[in-house]
């Protein structure tokens, strides 16, 4: 349901501003469509990455790699992943949220998500 406020004050707030100025408007989307482009390779890839790690380890083996008694082993686990896939904050936080419900610690989570 939130998801469905927030898209409708979107699609409010454009079609205000193509009121406003179609032409800024026109401009902007361009910009942002470019942007994306710029941003999907890197996406699909971290989507890859993630789905493939899911779908190999099962979330008992995560969460007793990463879970807060994984002691230095965990901690140096989750940075070395972490530093290697640069996640940017919009994948992170999902990926964030479904290993602290399997069980990983918020120490190693921090260190898996550099934002």
């Amino acid at each position: 349901m939130y998801s469905v406020v927030i898209y409708t004050i979107t699609g409010l707030l454009l079609l205000a501003s193509l009121v406003r100025s179609r032409n800024k408007t026109q401009l902007a989307l361009k910009k942002a469509w470019r942007s994306f482009e710029r941003i999907l390779p890197e996406l699909i890839a971290i989507m890859l990455f993630v789905g493939l790690l899911i779908a190999l380890l099962n979330p008992e083996t995560i969460s007793q790699l990463l879970r807060e008694s994984s002691g230095i082993q965990g901690l140096f686990i989750a940075s070395v992943v972490g530093s290697i896939t640069l996640i940017p904050g919009f994948v992170a936080f999902p990926i964030a949220g479904m290993l602290l419900s399997n069980g990983a610690g918020i120490t190693q989570i921090a260190l898996l998500s550099p934002l």
